[in-house]
């Protein structure tokens, strides 16, 4: 029996399989050109390759049917294709984004009446800076999507350590 059986789960449909053949995938991509980091930068390299692999991974697994994905999936392929530090933080997308929202709310008359203050942010502002695509999210889609990304980064935890716990040598 290989390493790879034991970290597929029996139904090869499931979002832990497909996250989990896709995970494997990239990581042997990034281990083909595998050297003994020298530097704090290439180790820095190295990591942002493989969380960029997690994230991908997991989010290609759901695929468009989730607007989390939707909006991880645009910024991988946006840094990779400009370079790690010319995206590192989109924020003037997200505020034009976020912009609009608020322009869409104020014209329905939704003055920001469902959220409530908390130390100068909004609960419901919170969340939205912590799921991918959530700055542009009416409240109830917001919450929707916030449930499955929180299953999906609990499938990708329960997988890395899987693969931990298979490729660890004593």
């Amino acid at each position: 029996m290989n390493s790879r059986s034991l970290l597929l789960s029996p139904n090869p449909n499931s979002l832990k399989s497909r996250f989990t053949k896709g995970l494997l995938r990239a990581l042997s991509r990034i281990n083909k050109h595998r050297q003994q980091p020298r530097s704090s930068r290439e180790i820095r390299k190295r990591h942002r390759l493989i969380k960029a692999a997690a994230y991908g991974s997991m989010a290609s697994s759901v695929g468009n049917r989730r607007a989390w994905s939707r909006a991880l999936l645009w910024k991988i392929r946006n840094q990779t294709r400009r370079g790690y530090a010319a995206t590192r933080n989109i924020g003037s997308s997200t505020r034009q984004l976020s912009m609009k929202k608020r322009i869409c709310d104020l014209q329905k008359g939704n003055n920001s009446k469902n959220r409530v203050e908390v130390g100068g942010l909004g609960q419901v502002d919170k969340l939205r800076r912590l799921v991918p695509g959530g700055q542009v999210m009416h409240t109830c889609s917001l919450l929707e999507e916030t449930a499955h990304y929180m299953k999906c980064l609990a499938t990708q935890v329960k997988v890395m350590t899987r693969i931990v716990e298979v490729y660890n040598i004593p």
